[in-house]
């Protein structure tokens, strides 16, 4: 058999395929590579490591406690899950659960870790009940937050870019890790505005790509069109990447990462005020929501500028928008 089907990331079922004949395997091990590469390829990577780090302590585990955990079994998931809640959150529980059931299904096994097993279920029902799933959101930025933000930028390359970066970031509601994909050619100005061509994003890992609108601003100074020509202009972008990181020389360097853009988000937040530790890159996603929904904008303009394809997240941002302005208590006279 060649080398490269010995390689322990091949699928088992992709090897099944596979004759053992001289002249098969000359045909059909490229094929087997190709398979399995886009095997890999069908969750995002940031899924995969998290995954493959979940399975390693889920494996590790098991080995301590002297049972298998390929295949496991359910009662063995239950126990696992039960002593992982203790130090973990109820989220991080059901990700490694995901990551047994993933590891099962990928050598054609039925997941140990479903909810069709009683044992699992009944543990999981009592860990969220126990420990609770609401998860501890980061506050958005609302439009009175974001001007404070921008008015604390200083001139310079830097100042430039992080104005860009917020207003767009903001009037995009873009997750951070679809601003930093952005590159020039994905931008078009218009006597409108912004269109930004969105070609991947967390829900659409197909790429099967849709175009964002951001409209000008009525004031100059948050204008996100005007933002991000003038950051274009001074750094002398045409093509490539839209976000640089800049050094405090003003040297332009290679893309920004999505973990800068929330440290760029909490410089500035507490630059402005604010409690740093309330703010991350999801922010501006979230303010956009937010702002828009007090503003009076219907659910489905929302879910038009945010991408989201479910309006579960969109309705808890208009019920957070509308705590104060729909309030009882504040209609009884106190």
């Amino acid at each position: 058999m060649p080398a490269t089907l010995k390689h322990r990331d091949i699928d088992p079922a992709l090897l099944a395929l596979v004759p053992t004949s001289p002249a098969a395997l000359a045909i059909l091990a490229p094929a087997a590579d190709r398979a399995q590469a886009y095997a890999r390829n069908s969750k995002a990577p940031a899924t995969r490591r998290g995954y493959a780090s979940d399975w390693r302590m889920f494996t590790a585990w098991c080995e301590r406690a002297g049972v298998s955990s390929l295949p496991a079994a359910p009662e063995t998931v239950a126990l696992y899950i039960a002593d992982l809640a203790e130090g973990h959150k109820p989220a991080t529980v059901s990700r490694h659960m995901a990551a047994i059931a993933a590891a099962h299904k990928a050598c054609g096994r039925e997941s140990p870790a479903s909810m069709r097993h009683g044992a699992v279920a009944s543990v999981w029902q009592g860990i969220k009940r126990t420990h609770g799933t609401a998860q501890n959101a980061k506050a958005p930025v609302l439009v009175d937050d974001l001007r404070a933000m921008v008015q604390k930028l200083r001139p310079g390359l830097i100042g430039t870019r992080d104005r860009a970066l917020l207003l767009v970031g903001f009037a995009g509601a873009f997750r951070r890790s679809e601003l930093v994909a952005l590159d020039a050619e994905d931008v078009q100005f218009t006597s409108d505005g912004l269109v930004v061509a969105l070609r991947r994003s967390k829900t659409d890992q197909e790429g099967e790509g849709r175009k964002i609108g951001i409209p000008y601003g009525s004031n100059p100074e948050t204008c996100p069109v005007r933002a991000l020509r003038a950051w274009l202009d001074a750094a002398a972008i045409e093509s490539g990447p839209l976000l640089r990181s800049v050094t405090r020389h003003g040297k332009m360097q290679g893309r920004l990462s999505g973990y800068a853009v929330a440290l760029i988000v909490k410089r500035h937040a507490g630059a402005a005020g604010l409690e740093m530790a309330a703010y991350s890159g999801h922010s501006l996603r979230a303010g956009l929501a937010t702002s828009a929904a007090i503003a009076g904008a219907s659910e489905r303009s929302i879910m038009a500028q945010t991408g989201h394809r479910s309006s579960v997240m969109v309705r808890r941002y208009i019920r957070d928008s509308s705590l104060f302005r729909e309030n009882a208590a504040g209609r009884v006279g106190l």
